[in-house]
């Protein structure tokens, strides 16, 4: 998929939800492999497990705290650029809608009022579109902290597969 497509499809805050979706179940099917994998390497190799299985078990716990580490800080780095500049685009606008609000409130005349009553007609408009995008934010947010668990659930779950097969 090229990724001007890629773009425009999470352009959607629909689409960014469908996408995560789609990543959680591959992310849990692949968990649920490399569950099953391992718990039968754990059954077989039972209190004397050979060198490789210790790789393999100190490997399975090393891993998950990477994951979680990176997730954690990918989750946190996309907040910090999301919300903050989002959170502020709606400070602004709300101050901007206020003020559109008192302006109309204490316009003389019906063209005071008009133009008034246009500015604040905008500005709340402006403020609900900035509003909008918030679960835009929340899903890219949760598709960055589940990337590396993602990663680390696929490609355990291809390479233990291809270890049974060879």
């Amino acid at each position: 998929m090229s990724s001007f497509s890629t773009t425009a499809r999470l352009a959607s805050p629909l689409m960014q939800w469908v996408d995560l979706a789609l990543k959680t179940h591959e992310t849990l099917l692949s968990s649920g492999t490399v569950i099953r994998v391992r718990t039968e390497r754990m059954a077989k190799a039972g209190l004397t497990p050979s060198a490789a299985d210790l790789a393999e078990f100190h490997l399975m716990g090393h891993e998950k705290l990477a994951a979680a580490s990176e997730s954690g800080l990918a989750m946190a780095k996309q907040w910090h650029s999301s919300n903050a500049s989002l959170a502020q685009r709606a400070w602004q606008q709300w101050l901007q809608g206020t003020t559109a609000l008192f302006s109309l409130a204490g316009s003389f005349t019906p063209a005071q009022a008009a133009t008034h009553g246009d500015a604040l007609v905008q500005a709340t408009a402006r403020g609900a579109s900035t509003m909008g995008q918030f679960t835009g934010v929340a899903a890219r947010i949760a598709r960055e902290g589940l990337k590396p668990i993602h990663t680390a659930a696929t490609s355990n779950a291809r390479r233990l597969l291809a270890e049974l097969q060879a």
